[in-house]
């Protein structure tokens, strides 16, 4: 088979995979998906040849529609401020979807996610690299004054994450609203700078 072929198939067994693991309710093994498909077990093999490569498979398109968010998204000509709330709210929107299409299998995918993180981190780094370029356009305009980027990335990525981790958004449901993000993004753009507006103490915590 040509490269091209075994990318097909690759990306075809895959969301069968998907398809059964949504039925089910449970992982699926490569024995499972060629029983399943009522293939030869030889051929599921010569796509995957470990249950890894299954795996990756699955989350490569788990996260496609994300990536073609993201690209999109980075391929526009917002200004910074749109740009990000687009970068983060438009994911958020999927995600929220696909957790009120499916509540049971969306979270089967978390479950995957948390014990094959290792496949999800290719596409978890493009995500910061697309937002490290939007802080640097923003940074062309005056916001985030002076911050490091890669600091300010960390920083606006844990003040996000809640619209972004599919477990907050199983949990937390109709208490996340694209308004409140909008909002967040305003301050986010409006005052997070580098200098230390006072809220940190120099003596330690305490409660006077």
């Amino acid at each position: 088979m040509s490269e091209d072929e075994i990318d097909q198939m690759r990306s075809r067994f895959a969301r069968e995979a998907m398809a059964l693991m949504e039925r089910t309710g449970e992982e699926v093994t490569r024995m499972r998906l060629a029983a399943e498909l009522r293939v030869a077990r030889s051929r599921i093999d010569a796509v995957f040849p470990e249950d890894g490569d299954l795996f990756d498979a699955i989350t490569a398109e788990w996260f496609a529609p994300y990536i073609g968010i993201m690209d999109e998204v980075m391929a526009s000509g917002l200004p910074p401020r749109r740009k990000m709330y687009e970068f983060f709210a438009r994911r958020f929107v999927l995600l929220r979807q696909n957790f009120q299409d499916d509540p049971a299998a969306f979270r089967l995918y978390i479950e995957m996610g948390e014990r094959y993180f290792e496949y999800a981190q290719s596409y978890i780094d493009l995500g910061d690299h697309y937002l490290c370029e939007i802080i640097a356009e923003a940074q062309a305009e005056g916001h985030l004054k002076d911050m490091d980027v890669d600091f300010a990335r960390s920083v606006i990525n844990q003040i996000v994450s809640t619209y972004l981790q599919p477990y907050s958004i199983a949990m937390l449901g109709d208490r996340l609203t694209e308004e409140k993000l909008a909002h967040i993004v305003d301050a986010i753009f409006d005052g997070l700078v580098a200098a230390d507006g006072g809220a940190r103490s120099t003596k330690g915590l305490h409660a006077a």
